[in-house]
């Protein structure tokens, strides 16, 4: 069996598990959106996060969603996933987070990483978290532009460099997004990235979500997406744990090769999110003012009946309604692509990689 047969005999399992999903989901991810509030302002922030004024949950509000979840999904409990804007500025982080460890879940971040003192380290490590993604979008000048405050680029390696000194944690990701303008300092960061003591390195294009449809002159050219493609297969060549994003189905050539597994979307199948106001979605980088996305409040009903009767705007082949990719040999591996970059107004995909490489 060559390589394309080995893939698609793979891939033609992952379908019918995926198929298997749509009727019996399976909860593994639940990300907790603890604030819009964030100390930097991100050009293609997805959330659109910053210095705004938002509604927020109460702490004793969070413990409740993590008894009811402890209590509903028992043995095979989710890992929580805590987001914001940062969610460091929530007030009571460490209060909602130890109760979550002392519940026995296991639980990460994602975090610009600039409030992480080695103090903040030491109160990560008392609250059991065990992985946390961390923003670094460029080199320094270019970081520094693209998040909208001076000095970001070294509060984020800083606080980087205080959680691998810490010592206590199972995985720290460093995520890139690259645009148009950025692609020419990869092999930069490369070195950079081979010169601190992290576990991964995930590189993902920027999409037109968020802020970033305010900016198409930053958007990612064909050329730059086979470019990105040919750049991680070749540093995994080389052993270096670098990998693409989750997002979207690449084709034969690069599927398996850029990241460990193939593609799958997993919102509202494996993945649910809850935000600051208690509104319940699938995935954080969906635009939820867009119809149909909000599936609940957890102030009106549980999560566990929301996750377990709803969702069904996520829960079937996107494909179907988009002509295009209805008629596209890959329809059967992509299922309509990546629900963040789906287009809930018009039924159409916004990102097509197979078209790309």
């Amino acid at each position: 069996m060559n390589n394309h047969g080995m893939k698609l005999s793979h891939l033609n399992l992952q379908h019918d598990n995926v198929k298997a999903l749509y009727e019996k989901p399976y909860l593994r991810q639940l990300f907790f959106e603890f604030t819009l509030r964030c100390n930097e302002y991100c050009w293609h922030c997805g959330s659109r996060c910053g210095d705004v004024c938002a509604e927020e949950m109460g702490p004793q509000e969070w413990k409740d969603i993590l008894d009811q979840v402890k209590k509903d999904f028992g043995k095979n409990l989710p890992q929580i996933n805590v987001t914001g804007g940062e969610p460091l500025l929530y007030p009571h982080f460490e209060e909602v987070m130890s109760y979550a460890h002392l519940l026995g879940f296991k639980w990460g971040m994602t975090s610009n990483a600039i409030l992480i003192t080695p103090e903040v380290a030491k109160m990560l490590t008392r609250c059991g978290m065990g992985t946390i993604s961390v923003s670094i979008d460029g080199l320094e000048e270019t970081h520094d532009k693209l998040r909208g405050k001076k000095g970001a680029y070294k509060d984020a390696m800083a606080g980087i460099q205080n959680m691998i000194n810490e010592g206590s944690f199972r995985h720290i990701m460093v995520t890139t997004v690259v645009n148009h303008d950025t692609m020419c300092e990869l092999e930069d960061l490369y070195k950079i990235m081979c010169g601190i003591d992290i576990d991964s390195w995930r590189i993902l294009g920027v999409e037109p979500i968020g802020r970033a449809l305010e900016r198409p002159d930053l958007a990612m050219t064909p050329q730059d997406q086979k470019a990105l493609m040919d750049f991680i297969r070749e540093k995994r060549a080389d052993n270096m744990p670098v990998t693409y994003g989750c997002s979207h189905y690449l084709g034969l050539d690069y599927e398996r090769e850029v990241r460990d597994w193939y593609f799958i979307c997993m919102a509202g199948t494996m993945v649910a999110s809850i935000t600051s106001t208690g509104d319940v979605t699938a995935c954080l980088d969906i635009d939820r003012s867009q119809p149909g996305v909000i599936q609940g409040n957890i102030h009106e009903r549980s999560f566990t009946d929301i996750w377990k009767n709803e969702f069904k705007i996520f829960r079937y082949d996107k494909a179907e309604d988009d002509e295009k990719c209805r008629t596209c040999d890959s329809r059967k591996y992509c299922m309509g692509g990546a629900c963040h970059t789906w287009d809930y107004n018009t039924n159409k995909q916004r990102v097509c990689l197979i078209d790309a490489l």
